[in-house]
């Protein structure tokens, strides 16, 4: 289950309980509130799963970018080498491969930079997603504590 829904649901289980007079104290069934916490601790792995999973498709991602930028630099110094070899041609050769050089290191920096931000925008959510998670769970348990 994803932890969004089970915080949600854990969201509605304390809105329904009810509530001492006179006091913003809650009364809760405890093994529902147990049974909560165990599947939210049960729901963690799988968002580590997940991050987990982005950082390799991430990986992937920098390291394919990587091998095109490679191969298309591969490319323009093999077409530079053929037309340095033809005399009239040589000067052009060389600026169309500095000018291609340059484009495919800038597209590589491109792809490199994208991947890098889509990959830290999904973890600024999971740790968000984790951060409200645990807040939750602390005020739960704060309250217990209080209402003993």
């Amino acid at each position: 289950m994803e932890l969004a829904q089970l915080l949600n649901e854990f969201e509605e289980f304390v809105e329904e309980s009810p509530r001492i007079p006179m006091t913003r104290k809650l009364i809760v069934d405890e093994e529902r509130l147990l049974d909560f916490l165990d599947r939210v601790r049960a729901a963690f792995p799988e968002e580590l799963r997940r991050a987990r999973q982005l950082l390799q498709e991430k990986e992937k991602f920098l390291s394919e970018s990587q091998r095109e930028a490679e191969r298309i630099l591969s490319e323009a110094r093999r077409q530079a080498e053929r037309w340095a070899e033809e005399s009239e041609v040589v000067r052009q050769a060389q600026a169309l491969a500095q000018e291609i050089v340059q484009r495919a290191e800038a597209v590589a920096r491109e792809i490199r930079q994208g991947a890098r931000e889509y990959a830290d925008e999904i973890l600024q959510q999971l740790e968000n997603n984790l951060q409200k998670v645990m807040a939750q769970i602390q005020e739960g348990r704060a309250e217990l504590r209080g209402g003993k």
